[in-house]
Formats: C-alpha cells, structure tokens, sequence
C-alpha cells in the first residue's frame, strides 16, 4: 500500500483526496496547513498536522506528498518533502519561474524521489484519440497548431484570495488558466524553437496578464498560434486545440476542450468519425485525470520508472509562458537554447 499525505487542503485538495480513495493500493494517511481549520476530514484514521516537517520526521511510513498549496510555494516545499526521501506530486503550475522548476528537478533526482506534475487534461477520451493518431503518425508531417483559451474570470474570482492574480504567488492567464492547454500543445508539437509574445492587463485589477498572444516555431520547423484571455465577456467561451498536418486536420474544442469538433484524417470514413465523435459526446470527461495521475505515481513507485507527467513535462509549459512574457517585455523574439 503507498500512503499518501497532502500538504494545503484548499478545494483542490478535495480532488486528490478523492483520487487517492478511488486508486486500487493507496490511502491516504495525513494531511497538513497552516490553517489548522481547513484540517477536517470525514476520517478519523487520517493524521493532521500543522507543520509539515513534522509531519514528515514523524512519519517515516509516508511514501508520497501532494503538494496542493499556492502556485508560488511549490518550488520551496518540493524541496523539504525531497529532503525526507519522498516522492512528490505538485499542482499545476510546477512553478513560477523556469529557474525554480529546475531546482525542483534537480532536488528530486538528487535525492532519488519521484516529481509528477498535475496535467490531467492528458487523460481527457478527445485528447487521447488525438494522442493515438499522432502517435500512429497520423498526421504526417505538421505545418501548424493553434492553443486557444477564451475564459471569463471577473474580479471577484482575484479577490477571492490576497494571493490570486499576483507574480509572486499565482501569475496571470498563461500560468493559472492556460497552463493546461499549453502542456497539450507542447505534448503533442514537440520543443520550441522560438516564440514572439504580446500580454497585457486589460480588464483585471490583478499583478499579472489577463490577455495574452503568441507565435511560436517548433524544433520541427511547424508554428503554433497561441491564445488566452480571462477577459471574455460575459463567461467562458471556448478551450481549443487544432493540429494540422499533410494528412489530417483535427481541431478539440468545447468550453473545455472536451469534444471532437473536426476529424478529417485521411483513411476515415464518414460513419468511422461520426461513431468517434458520439462515443465522446456520451463520455467527455472519461475517467477523472486527478485519478489516472494518481494511479500513475502508484504504478511509478511499483514499477520503478518515472511518473507519465514528469517534472520535465512540468518545466516545459513554464518555460514557454516566460518566454512569451519576455518577449512581450522585450519586444524581442525568445530564441531557446
């Protein structure tokens, strides 16, 4: 049995802690805040601590740590739970800064623990069969892809918390909102090569961008259109990824990103997509993605191999919206080493 603990016990906690109840060899053993009136849970069994090197040093049996705290904490608690030899699970974004997403690399692989980054969206039934198809080298060679989030987040969304919309803490629409599309559009095109990027503050009384553009050049010579705003009015409108290649063109959308909204991939009949299309339409979400990353980390520690959501997959995104920022800042195009 892997146990399993959970440090800050905000809402997305809950979902880890469902996720941990639903995987077959894990269980949840304690939790930890700061807050000690966030540690309620409906099991006696479970530990709750205040402090997490506690927690930690009390607790050798402790095989991973989800580390569910502000974006902007990540970095520095990777590093405590790496020291006591845990394996680690950290939110979305890894981090803040691509300097700190390095560190947290680092620590893992010198301390020999295992970093999983929370990218469920991977797990999403469109976004798998669009997996396959690349993988089955469906699309053939690849002129370009488009990123798309138009989202509505009104102000009280950043009032919510003192932490919201900050640098320090949060960052804008690429880190918080847009983070998971662009692990997709990373997954599927490969390294950047470069990128040419635009963000401002229009609407939102925030620290960082609510609006944001791109354009990027992938190591295989493709380009990549980036989009993403919290500014939409008067709520989300759509999250959208589109490949195009030689011999396929294949475009997920939805307000989320869930549904098949164009399949013309050379070899498909008509009925083959309208058949894919309605198995999606009946099952959108599929198996929740907190669940499969969860599961992933169990298999991971069984099977002595690294997480399928890496600490490198973590990096790339925040690699990617820094550039964009700086070049934004700049007025230059970012050129990756």
């Amino acid at each position: 049995m892997i146990q399993f603990a959970i440090v800050g016990m905000g809402f997305i906690a809950d979902k880890h802690i469902a996720a941990i109840r639903n995987t077959e060899g894990a269980n949840l053993f304690a939790i930890c805040d700061t807050n000690p009136e966030r540690l309620t849970i409906d099991d006696e069994n479970v530990l709750k601590y205040t402090d997490l090197d506690k927690m930690l040093a009390d607790n050798p049996q402790i095989d991973v740590v989800n580390i569910c705290v502000p974006s902007g904490l990540h970095a520095n608690l990777t590093k405590i739970v790496a020291k006591y030899k845990k394996h680690i699970i950290t939110e979305k974004p890894m981090a803040l800064n691509s300097g700190d997403a390095k560190e947290m690399m680092e620590v893992a692989r010198h301390e020999g623990v295992k970093l999983a980054i929370v990218h469920p969206n991977r797990y999403r039934p469109a976004i798998m069969e669009v997996r396959k198809l690349m993988d089955a080298n469906g699309f053939g060679k690849i002129s370009h892809a488009n990123a798309t989030v138009r989202w509505n987040r009104g102000q009280e969304y950043y009032d919510q918390a003192p932490w919201r919309g900050t640098k320090k803490f949060d960052g804008g629409v690429l880190m918080n909102q847009a983070i998971h599309n662009l692990d997709l559009l990373l997954w599927f095109m490969g390294p950047v090569k470069s990128v040419q990027g635009m963000v401002a503050t229009r609407f939102r009384d925030i620290e960082t961008e609510d609006v944001a553009t791109g354009i990027v050049e992938f190591e295989s010579g493709a380009l990549g259109v980036i989009e993403a705003a919290t500014t939409i009015y008067p709520q989300n409108l759509e999250e959208s990824l589109s490949i195009f290649g030689e011999t396929a063109s294949v475009k997920v959308s939805g307000k989320n990103a869930l549904f098949i909204e164009t399949w013309d991939v050379e070899g498909y009949k008509e009925e083959e997509v309208e058949s894919l299309k309605s198995r999606i339409q009946n099952d959108p979400w599929g198996k929740k993605g907190h669940d499969c990353i969860i599961e992933d980390m169990v298999a991971a520690i069984n099977e002595n191999r690294e997480p399928a959501v890496s600490g490198l997959d973590g990096y790339n995104p925040v690699r990617l919206i820094e550039a964009i920022i700086e070049s934004s800042e700049t007025g230059k195009r970012i050129t990756f080493s």
